[in-house]
C-alpha cells in the first residue's frame, strides 16, 4: 500500500469522464476531497471558492487549456500543480514545468504512480520548511517560511522550482552538484527529468539574481554540474 497523505482537498481538471471516473474513487479510498472541474473556466471558478490544497490538471480542456489555467493559478497561489500530460508530449511537460507546475505524469497512469508522485510532492513541500527559516549566500537571502528571495532590498519572484533549487544550492555551499543531484533533491529520485531541464531552471535563477546584482553566484563546473559559491 502506498503510503498515503489523505484528508487533503484535490480540485481534479479533466474532462475525459473516463479518467476522471478512475481517479476520483481511487483518490477518496486514499483519504482525500475530490472536487472535479471539466473546463478551464470551471476549474479557475472552483479554485477561487474550494481552496484546494492540490491540483491534478489536464493540459487538453476546452474553454482555456490547462497551461493558461497553470499560470492564472500561479498569479495568485503556489498550491501544488501535477499536470496531466499526453505521453511522449516532452514540449508540454518542459512547458508546464516552466509555468508553474511542481510535477507531471504522463497519460495513461496507473493510480499507484500518481498516488506516488502526490507524496513525493508533499515530502518536497516539508523539505521546504526547517527549523532554520532563513538561508543566506552574502547579499542572496531566502525566507523559508514566506518562500521569498531577495538579493539586498530587492525582492525576486521565484517559481517554486527555482526556490526549491536555489535553496538546494545555498544549502550545499561550495559543494560540486550534479544534475542528476539536483534532479534527485527537487523532483525526486526515479523522476525521469531531462537534464538540460536544471540548465533551463539555472539560467533562469541567473537572470533573475543578475537583475539585481552582479555578484557571481552559481558558478559552472565544465562537465559535473554546478556549485554555489
Amino acid at each position: 500500500m502506498t503510503e498515503s497523505v489523505g484528508n487533503l482537498n484535490v480540485l481534479i481538471v479533466e474532462d475525459d469522464k473516463g479518467i476522471s471516473d478512475f481517479i476520483i474513487p481511487e483518490l477518496e479510498h486514499e483519504g482525500f476531497k475530490t472536487r472535479l472541474a471539466e473546463t478551464g473556466r470551471q476549474a479557475l471558478d472552483m479554485f477561487e471558492t474550494q481552496e484546494p490544497d492540490l491540483v491534478l490538471l489536464d493540459v487538453m480542456l476546452p474553454e482555456l487549456n490547462g497551461l493558461e489555467v497553470l499560470r492564472r493559478i500561479r498569479t495568485k497561489s503556489n498550491v501544488p500543480v501535477i499536470l496531466e500530460t499526453a505521453r511522449g508530449e516532452t514540449i508540454d511537460k518542459i512547458t508546464g514545468l516552466n509555468a508553474g507546475a511542481d510535477d507531471y505524469i504522463p497519460k495513461p497512469f496507473e493510480i499507484e504512480e500518481l498516488l506516488a508522485r502526490i507524496n513525493a510532492l508533499f515530502r518536497r513541500i516539508n523539505f521546504l520548511k526547517p527549523a532554520d527559516s532563513k538561508l543566506s549566500v552574502r547579499s542572496l537571502a531566502l525566507n523559508i517560511d514566506r518562500m521569498s528571495c531577495s538579493v539586498g532590498e530587492n525582492e525576486i519572484q521565484l517559481s517554486k522550482t527555482e526556490f526549491l533549487m536555489l535553496k538546494t544550492f545555498i544549502e550545499n555551499q561550495n559543494k560540486v552538484l550534479s544534475r542528476s543531484d539536483i534532479i534527485d533533491a527537487i523532483w525526486g529520485k526515479g523522476h525521469y527529468i531531462d537534464e538540460n531541464t536544471v540548465d533551463v531552471y539555472v539560467g533562469y535563477l541567473r537572470s533573475k539574481i543578475a537583475e539585481h546584482t552582479k555578484e557571481e553566484f552559481i558558478k559552472t563546473v565544465r562537465g559535473t554540474g554546478y556549485m554555489m559559491v
